[in-house]
């Protein structure tokens, strides 16, 4: 597990700009709610991640789960990776080097782009000498044992959302330390948060956990999806603070 890349949403200011820049009046056909998507295009992130380089390297099977800010453009302005499998290193080096210049499908909220989180689950392994690949839209190890289609549901940025991104506690220690919490959310089909608790926190006792469900509170999300339509969920996300400046 390789801990505090960075803070899984961290530092939003440039969120508003985003969405300043990008607002236009949505076409009529945009649902009601749709969660951020990979998507297949020239740009989208299965289409990009160099596989043969990966094997040429000595890749061998791993994987990794990331988090990326998806702005209403379908641009990524943030993102990271964590718990990654032992041997991962050059898997993660190269999805964060294709994050970085992605083009993801944007959320959808009240028939509106929105700034919303995706929490993804990137697969690779060598089958006969040949790569496969595969990117799931969740971080539920059932889910990616069984490797449906079930997609995490999704904080997003503004309207009826109190949620503006994660700040990092005042610990009360001198020395940079980067806290990991893990969260157990209870999210209905319309995206409402129903029940929040603290899983675990690494330190404990420095303010983590309670900083987690502060950011957290008056958040709403675009819900879980699974076969295509909305859900019920309850979901663990890890989220990760780290220190300004480190």
């Amino acid at each position: 597990m390789r801990l505090g890349i960075y803070c899984v949403i961290g530092l939003l200011f440039s969120a508003n700009l985003a969405l300043s820049q990008t607002k236009k009046s949505a076409p009529p056909a945009l649902p009601e709610f749709r969660p951020a998507l990979v998507g297949s295009g020239p740009n989208a992130l299965i289409n990009t991640i160099d596989t043969a380089d990966l094997i040429k390297k000595g890749q061998k099977d791993a994987a990794i789960m990331f988090t990326c800010l998806v702005a209403p453009t379908g641009e990524v302005a943030r993102a990271g990776a964590y718990r990654g499998t032992k041997g991962s290193e050059l898997l993660e080096k190269e999805v964060l080097k294709r994050l970085a210049n992605a083009k993801f499908i944007p959320a959808i909220h009240n028939h509106e782009p929105v700034l919303a989180v995706f929490y993804g689950t990137v697969r690779f392994a060598v089958v006969n000498g040949n790569p496969r690949l595969r990117i799931f839209a969740n971080q539920q190890l059932p889910e990616l044992d069984k490797e449906t289609d079930f997609i995490d549901p999704q904080p997003y940025v503004g309207k009826d959302s109190k949620f503006t991104g994660i700040r990092y506690p005042d610990t009360g220690t001198t020395v940079a330390l980067t806290g990991v919490v893990e969260l157990a959310l209870d999210i209905d089909a319309a995206g409402n948060l129903k029940n929040i608790q603290v899983v675990t926190e690494e330190p404990p006792y420095l303010g983590f956990g309670k900083a987690a469900l502060s950011d957290f509170d008056g958040a709403k999300f675009i819900p879980a999806f699974r076969n295509g339509k909305p859900v019920d969920s309850k979901v663990k996300i890890p989220i990760y603070y780290k220190p300004s400046g480190s």
